[in-house]
């Protein structure tokens, strides 16, 4: 397998489940196997981790918001990086805030996902009307949540701020609000919330 191409590449899901540790042990030996003897896959799983390089800078340094999963959180942990999380249930609020030793913020958006299909997220101002739209975002049902993070660098510039997000079911029968979740931002103090 050494030759230009491969006969049987592997998939991109296979990858990033390799990646992420999520195959069980005979399938991992056999990615292993197959990667480290193959050029062509095994320079794609180096760009995987080009690109997952790359995401986490972003995310530390960026005012990009993103929806992640529990693995990016766990592996940022790992790294050593500080994460202060917020779990807000539907239709609650937290006081939140952003300290200089934090590397990423979460909210933890708690909500009966079971049977969804389709989940939107909506910023929604004081008044009720939406400032955005986030259609198909990724969710795990079984775990009750999404994991939004919010852009660090904007959280830090941000001054006392009410921030409000919306969670929509979508399927052919329509829309259907799962929560309404509201941050109230404090600029970091020493009183701020922990």
């Amino acid at each position: 397998m050494n030759g230009q191409s491969c006969r049987s590449p592997l998939g991109w899901e296979t990858l990033i489940a390799y990646w992420l540790g999520e195959l069980d042990p005979a399938a991992e030996k056999r990615v292993e196997e197959h990667y480290f003897g193959c050029n062509p896959c095994s320079q794609r799983l180096e760009q995987l981790e080009t690109l997952a390089r790359g995401v986490r800078a972003v995310a530390r340094r960026s005012g990009v918001d993103m929806v992640v999963n529990d693995q990016f959180v766990s592996r940022v942990r790992e790294q050593g990086l500080r994460v202060r999380e917020y779990r807000v249930p539907p239709d609650g609020a937290v006081n939140c805030t952003v300290a200089p030793e934090d590397d990423l913020v979460v909210g933890r958006l708690e909500a009966p996902l079971a049977g969804v299909k389709r989940l939107d997220m909506l910023t929604v101002d004081g008044n009720g009307n939406i400032r955005a739209r986030q259609s198909d975002i990724p969710f795990v049902a079984e775990n009750g949540a999404v994991v939004f993070a919010p852009g660090i660098a904007r959280l830090r510039a941000l001054p006392a701020t009410v921030f409000r997000l919306r969670l929509l079911a979508v399927d052919g029968e329509g829309e259907r609000v799962l929560g309404d979740y509201t941050f109230d931002h404090t600029p970091y103090s020493s009183q701020s919330p922990q």
